[in-house]
């Protein structure tokens, strides 16, 4: 029988994400937190071969899936090279005392019991003004980070509180990507989108700081102010620190403030590092190199915190992790599982197995609350399948802009609803490009640091409370014809 035109099943659509689910289960229990060692990039492809088979019965052929899953690889190539350069800068950041100079004046002035709360803002203020949670979380939040553990402060909390910051500064920055995105796929303007998500993003971080200085009050660690002092003095005496270095990073925000690109403004923030390690700590280039030439040794250095691993010499041997830092090589198991993650969506999208399940989706939606509550469904599910916030944004922005017509919703409330989801919940999924990424940069594991994005955690609810209470939901007083720019087009800006 010819197969053709046999569309797929619900059932047989499930059967890949259920196969990954359980072999992800699998792994946490067998190999713990080395499962992104190998185990899940292989989960991946084990998924992505039954949806192959599948795919194949309905009448697709090997070029069908092949296109579909290079297509998807492609579309994840960018992240893949920001990865490789976040290593690299987290390495010259190391070696020039950026990032210990951050720990060393961090611990003189945060306070242990606010710190969670002030991390979140910290961290809210600069993505916001730079308009990128990635590279927030890879220069001051790895700063952060150090502080906290220097604070004994449980790392995957500090992570979390990181995490909250980052992604409400880049939900609402207008120099944002996902916040460009959301408003053009819904075809509303972006201050209106920005000033409507005020509604239930203000709420949202209203409860994750007051949920972060609570537990700053109640469970902030063990704090000994001897042994933060001897962790500053460690610090000292191996670098040398000075608020001159806090020039590397103000160099990098200006320069990501101008709208330079992430690709190239991260590049330029890895040289600048490099250019002051050698200026300023000449010692770390003699012991990390051993040669006597000081041109060889600035050279050999400065090439090795960029591309493997390198740890300063301190005297403290409990903060010997905390001055260490992987390069580009410390990214690769990171990027391992992003490109078998982008097989796996790739070819289910080929098959046609993403929209038949967000199809499905659809067919419960009868009221306001409803509709908003099936589309962070949906964005989450594409977010767990296809592996990539903007295919979450812009596969539900394209099903769901109908409805939302039909419902008689303004464009806004689809725009917002795409960002309290698709943009939020990225991150909370290990291999999701936004999730591994950010384990990547912190060094703690995605499904360590989740529980604690509460930020993450609390939009999506918040959309959908504000939905089924119909509290500020914008009505469409007249029929309306709204032009949704392109996915093409929209991928292109």
């Amino acid at each position: 029988m010819n197969q053709q035109n046999k569309s797929i099943t619900l059932g047989e659509s499930l059967l890949p994400i259920i196969l990954l689910i359980s072999l992800l289960s699998i792994n946490a229990i067998v190999f713990g937190d080395q499962a992104i060692e190998g185990a899940n990039q292989f989960a991946l492809l084990l998924a992505a071969a039954l949806g192959g088979v599948i795919a194949l019965r309905h009448g697709k052929n090997w070029e069908d899936l092949q296109n579909g899953f290079v297509k998807s690889i492609s579309s994840a190539m960018p992240s893949m090279l920001i990865l490789l350069l976040i290593g690299s800068l987290a390495g010259t950041w190391m070696i020039s005392g950026v990032v210990p100079a951050m720990i060393y004046y961090g611990l003189e002035y945060l306070n242990p019991t606010l710190f969670l709360m002030l991390s979140v803002i910290i961290c809210a203020v600069i993505s916001l003004v730079t308009g990128s949670s990635w590279s927030t979380i890879a220069t001051i939040g790895v700063a952060l980070l150090g502080v906290g553990n220097a604070m004994e402060i449980n790392k995957a909390l500090v992570a979390g509180a990181i995490i909250s910051g980052a992604y409400f500064g880049d939900k609402v920055s207008p120099l944002s990507d996902t916040t460009n995105l959301a408003p053009a796929m819904a075809g509303v303007d972006l201050f209106v989108h920005i000033r409507y998500m005020m509604y239930t993003t203000i709420p949202s971080l209203i409860i994750t700081l007051l949920l972060f200085l609570g537990i700053g009050f109640f469970k902030h660690g063990e704090i000994h102010p001897e042994g933060i002092r001897s962790v500053q003095l460690a610090i000292k005496e191996s670098f040398h620190i000075s608020p001159w270095l806090f020039l590397v990073p103000a160099l990098l925000f200006f320069i990501i403030s101008k709208k330079v690109p992430a690709l190239p403004a991260i590049f330029a923030g890895t040289l600048i590092g490099g250019v002051f390690a050698i200026i300023f700590q000449p010692q770390i280039i003699h012991q990390l190199s051993g040669s006597e030439s000081y041109l060889q040794a600035s050279y050999q250095t400065v090439m090795k915190s960029i591309f493997t691993d390198i740890s300063i010499p301190v005297a403290n041997d409990n903060i010997k992790d905390l001055l260490s830092t992987g390069g580009m090589a410390g990214m690769l198991n990171t990027i391992w599982l992003i490109l078998t993650a982008m097989v796996f969506s790739g070819i289910l999208e080929a098959a046609g197995i993403l929209e038949k399940i967000t199809e499905t989706m659809l067919i419960a939606v009868h009221s306001t609350g409803s509709l908003v509550s099936t589309t962070v469904a949906s964005c989450g599910f594409l977010n767990l399948t296809a592996s990539d916030q903007y295919i979450s944004i812009v596969v539900t922005g394209r099903m769901f802009s109908k409805s939302y017509q039909e419902q008689n919703l303004k464009p806004e409330v689809l725009s917002r609803t795409l960002e309290d989801a698709g943009t939020v919940t990225s991150v909370l999924v290990p291999w999701n490009t936004c999730g591994a990424a950010q384990a990547g940069a912190l060094g703690v594991a995605t499904v360590a640091f989740a529980p604690y994005c509460f930020f993450n955690i609390i939009s999506p609810i918040m959309s959908i409370t504000i939905a089924y209470l119909d509290i500020k939901i914008r009505k469409l007083t007249d029929p309306e014809t709204r032009v949704v720019i392109p996915e093409k087009e929209v991928l292109n800006q």
